[in-house]
């Protein structure tokens, strides 16, 4: 019953999201988020431009592989959708980071009650953090939608470089070494229990450097609402190199946590009109998709790999943000 239980949610969610799609899609032509380039030569009548739904189309299609990827290579949809869809498709930024807390926060959704019940998601260590990163992420989608378009796409590509210099550099460590809780982590009772199926034992976990995780989850909730990446890129190394937390935990944690930051900042761009169904539904149902492919093709793909060409693509959408940026 509960497979049966998983997939009703899932055309729920799907059918949903596809009825706003097409019932927004009167309103589309007008403001599908097309920079004023694409308008202009559509106006034009250019014969290079498509039609707005043959970018929808061409969106869910790219947001189809992006999620096979993304599970594949172990990385959120919203790292990757940002910088390749406002990198490569004529929608304006705001429309396309928007979008991309979207993206990041129906993943969360859907995977953060299943994370809880497993009891490797911890609410004593995911909600402290989360309160200080979710109030810095509505700065943050402030501070973002009043910068000019140039300098967001010159952030970002900064941002996603240095992404990318993480992800190739940065070591993991299942149960890193705790000698003791510091005071701070002690007095918010942040420890915890849980079973590893993989080793076949119960994990008691401590955390220390709690003070200055909560000062690092500022920056990355600022980070996070300015450019629509979620934050599970810099949450994780965080909670596990910094703070401690065993990386099974750490990996639950942050995606519950997405739930919360990314709620706060996208209720700033929905607020200022900066979320559209046109964009916004077939991403979702392009990345929903082809997440539960990756699922199934885990087991049969070289990870390492995949995860190798996560890193490319993020380089290539990382330095073409950058140039835009400059203008060139």
């Amino acid at each position: 019953m509960p497979g049966i239980t998983i997939r009703i949610s899932y055309f729920t969610i799907l059918f949903g999201l596809g009825a706003a799609l097409f019932g927004g899609a009167a309103g589309a032509t007008e403001a599908a988020g097309l920079s004023p380039e694409l308008e202009a030569a559509s106006a034009a009548g250019s014969a290079s431009a498509l039609p707005w739904w043959g970018w929808v189309i061409l969106l869910f299609v790219t947001t189809f592989l992006m999620g096979i990827v993304a599970v594949l290579g172990g990385v959120g949809g919203g790292v990757l959708f940002v910088p390749i869809v406002g990198g490569f498709f004529p929608f304006g930024m705001d429309f396309v980071r928007g979008a991309g807390l979207m993206v990041a926060l129906a993943g969360a959704l859907v995977a953060g009650p299943g994370l809880l019940r497993s009891g490797m998601a911890s609410l004593r260590l995911a909600m402290p953090l989360a309160l200080i990163a979710s109030a810095s992420a509505i700065v943050g989608a402030m501070i973002g939608l009043a910068l000019p378009a140039n300098v967001v796409n010159l952030a970002l590509g900064i941002i996603i470089l240095g992404i990318v210099a993480l992800m190739w550099m940065a070591k993991k460590s299942e149960f890193p070494e705790v000698p003791r809780a510091d005071n701070l982590s002690s007095a918010l009772h942040i420890t915890g229990i849980y079973h590893d199926a993989a080793a076949g034992k119960d994990i008691n976990w401590k955390v220390h450097r709690t003070a200055t995780g909560l000062s690092l989850f500022v920056a990355i909730g600022i980070m996070a609402g300015m450019f629509g990446l979620g934050a599970g890129w810099a949450n994780i190394p965080v909670l596990n190199l910094l703070m401690g937390a065993p990386l099974k935990v750490s990996v639950a944690s942050s995606k519950f946590m997405l739930s919360i930051v990314d709620t706060s900042a996208a209720w700033v761009y929905l607020n200022q009109g900066a979320i559209l169904a046109i964009i916004t539904v077939p991403s979702i149902i392009g990345i929903m998709l082809g997440s539960l492919l990756g699922v199934r093709l885990l087991k049969k793909v070289n990870a390492s790999l995949v995860r190798k060409i996560v890193i490319v693509m993020l380089l290539v959408a990382g330095s073409r943000a950058l140039l835009k940026g400059l203008g060139i």
